[in-house]
């Protein structure tokens, strides 16, 4: 890195707080001039918290922002004052207007006029030179809906470009981009690197990171944890980094199996897929065998399971179901073939809050078995009390509502609601997180017992050391697809992380 560039921008002390969340604390973050500074961490670690401080989206509790160019701390109190002082956004989803000329969407506020009207041909004649002058191939007398994601985002930092910005934030702009878009957009960061603009690159793309950046700052739970040159910090740290974990003190947990899995295949997958999720992946999964699917949040965990599940409807590839192919239409039908499905959104797609605590456990085995058969009120009772026996439920009484319990004795009465429909293959989406120690242990027992039963289980988790306790088989994913599979001597964390990581630079 030159040592003659400049600072830009500097923020020092930074804390933010919601009810019951810090979601920054005492955060310091430098931006040079003519650098592409990558913001890491995973979800909830602080990035766009941290951005929307900068950008007076949130009004900060404590710290100073400076800019190079004003003699003292700034404070921004909306989007558009940070913009007039050079701090520019550009989002995933673009806020431009699409209906309107990709001209009049480059002056929109700030349109040439003559005689006090819009002087529609100096507008446009301005317009086609910036785009020229960027190397950006669009006619800006064209609605700017009529473009790809890419081209409407360039066209975004373009307009931030022609603001003098000196700051470009770039949240997550490579999302819903295909390869190509993403070099063309890398030419274009460079281009405006080499002009001196200081870029905050927020994205969870490694292989990213290391093409195009020359920092990386990292956040972990709303806290630095450092700032680093990109050619010192190999991937696997960064990783490491960025999930809390330190290799020195990782030992090997060995598994408490009983049994190993049969050889009968209960899932298997033919380059099944959702496009813009989860890339095609093949996998088999044995009867009584737990599958671990392990990488960073953002990597496609969740998306894989919705995706056999049936939540997100694959539209590539094949499913088999004990050796017969299946497609569900509907969650209800991939209960018919005998799967459950506990998902990692407990509050939105687990608990029915207004409900009692037997009628959340009742709920998916009377949708199983349909209107017309519908279940005594003492089978329920019956049923609910097996259940909060067998899982320690802490609950005044079986009526009592489900709001009133803890998280963890929440996320039991979800794992009673599954159990209680004996599923051959069970989906496990994070179910030990935000829960108490004691119950996490007690849940990954569960799922060993399960297994020695005959259960095939997927088990998701961000504790790589939870799910080598409990995982016969662990399957790597990164930025949407399946990069590797573990198992036997090979799962260790470090071959774990070190996939996650993906190949050196």
């Amino acid at each position: 890195m030159e040592e003659h560039q400049h600072v830009v921008l500097t923020m020092r002390g930074i804390c933010k707080s919601f009810p019951g969340v810090k979601a920054l604390q005492d955060v310091d973050f430098t931006l040079r001039t003519g650098e592409i500074h990558a913001l890491m961490g995973e979800n909830g670690a602080g990035k766009s918290t941290l951005i929307k401080v900068l950008t007076g989206v949130y009004e900060l509790d404590k710290g100073e922002i400076r800019l190079e160019g004003i003699d003292h701390p700034i404070v921004n109190r909306s989007p558009e004052e940070a913009q007039s002082k050079g701090i520019s956004t550009v989002y995933q989803e673009v806020n431009l207007c699409p209906n309107l000329s990709v001209a009049e969407n480059i002056y929109i506020g700030r349109e040439p006029k003559k005689f006090g009207r819009i002087d529609w041909k100096t507008m446009n004649r301005l317009g086609a030179e910036l785009l020229k002058s960027l190397d950006i191939d669009v006619d800006v007398t064209v609605p700017l809906g009529h473009y790809s994601i890419a081209l409407q985002q360039m066209v975004a930092i373009a307009r931030a470009v022609d603001m003098s910005a000196k700051v470009l934030i770039l949240d997550e702009p490579t999302s819903s981009l295909d390869e190509l878009e993403v070099e063309k957009l890398f030419t274009l960061m460079r281009k405006l690197k080499g002009q001196g603009v200081g870029i905050i690159f927020v994205t969870h793309f490694l292989e990213q990171v290391y093409e195009v950046c020359d920092r990386i700052t990292v956040l972990r739970n709303g806290q630095l944890v450092g700032e680093y040159p990109v050619a010192q910090l190999p991937r696997l740290q960064l990783v490491a980094k960025m999930m809390g974990k330190d290799f020195d003190d990782l030992a090997s947990i060995k598994s408490l199996r009983k049994h190993t899995p049969a050889e009968d295949v209960v899932i298997s997958t033919e380059r099944l897929g959702h496009s813009g999720t989860i890339k095609p992946f093949d996998l088999q999964i044995q009867k009584g065998q737990v599958v671990g699917l392990a990488g960073l949040l953002g990597s496609g965990r969740s998306e894989l399971a919705r995706c056999i599940y049936g939540t997100d409807r694959p539209d590539s590839g094949k499913l088999h179901v004990d050796g017969r192919e299946f497609a569900a239409s509907h969650p209800i039908d991939s209960m018919h073939a005998g799967m459950a499905y506990l998902p990692e959104d407990r509050k939105n797609e687990g608990i029915i809050a207004d409900l009692s605590v037997r009628e959340n456990i009742m709920i998916a085995l009377q949708a199983k078995r349909g209107v017309f058969k519908l279940l005594s009120r003492k089978e329920q009772e019956e049923f609910t009390d097996k259940y909060i026996d067998l899982l320690q439920i802490k609950t005044s009484d079986r009526d009592a509502p489900v709001k009133s319990l803890s998280g963890g004795n929440q996320q039991k009465v979800i794992l009673g609601r599954w159990l209680l429909t004996e599923p051959d293959f069970f989906i496990l989406d994070e179910p030990t997180r935000g829960i108490d120690v004691g119950t996490k242990t007690e849940i990954q027992k569960l799922v060993l017992q399960l297994a020695d039963q005959g259960t095939s289980v997927m088990f998701i988790s961000s504790e790589i050391d939870e799910m080598l306790r409990t995982c016969d088989k662990m399957e790597v994913l990164r930025d949407g697809a399946k990069v590797a599979e573990l198992d036997g001597d090979r799962m260790s964390q470090e071959s774990i992380m070190a996939s996650i990581a993906g190949g050196e630079r």
